[in-house]
């Protein structure tokens, strides 16, 4: 996602949007809290690639008839890699060198993505014949679609928490 999009004019325009960014936490949400609407789009964020990720992790377990385990570390492993890279590819087009956007990427992204999956996957879990299910049955895709959207639930207070101390997908606004 181009952060860029919602965040244009000077800095003085972003800081009369946004407050101005404290010392202590880089962006001025630390004192109000952030909106619900900022939380939502950071999750929503994270989720695209959490997806794009774990849906492809799944494939390419199932296509090479790995088990149950295997397909999902794949595809959790995916799914870091994927969410981390939409913030990686924003801030690097942002002017950041690549030791600093990692650091920016680990940072913003971590606990969204942990999360994220833990929520997701237990869904997945807990759904009756889910685990066995093939990707061209229904049953495989309704929990996937379901955990997805459990996730974004419980994800975005946890985001809207950390972007208001400043941490987070906060700190991905103080690059652009």
């Amino acid at each position: 996602m181009d952060h860029t999009a919602h965040h244009s004019g000077t800095p003085h325009d972003r800081a009369a949007h946004h407050g101005p960014a404290t010392p202590a936490h880089g962006h001025g949400h630390a004192h109000g809290g952030a909106s619900w609407g900022t939380a939502s789009k950071a999750t929503l964020h994270c989720l695209t690639g959490c997806a794009i990720g774990e849906i492809l992790g799944m494939a390419i377990g199932t296509a090479l008839l790995w088990g149950n385990v295997p397909t999902m570390i794949l595809a959790i492993a995916l799914a870091f890699v994927f969410g981390y890279s939409f913030t990686l590819f924003a801030v690097r087009r942002a002017g950041l060198g690549l030791k600093g956007a990692i650091k920016v990427a680990l940072a913003a992204d971590t606990v969204s993505i942990a999360v994220m999956e833990l929520v997701d996957n237990t869904v997945i879990a807990l759904t009756p014949g889910a685990m066995d299910a093939h990707l061209s049955d229904g049953l495989f895709w309704s929990a996937l679609l379901g955990g997805f959207a459990v996730a974004f639930l419980i994800t975005t207070p946890v985001n809207k928490w950390m972007i208001g101390r400043g941490r987070g997908h906060a700190v991905v606004h103080a690059h652009h």
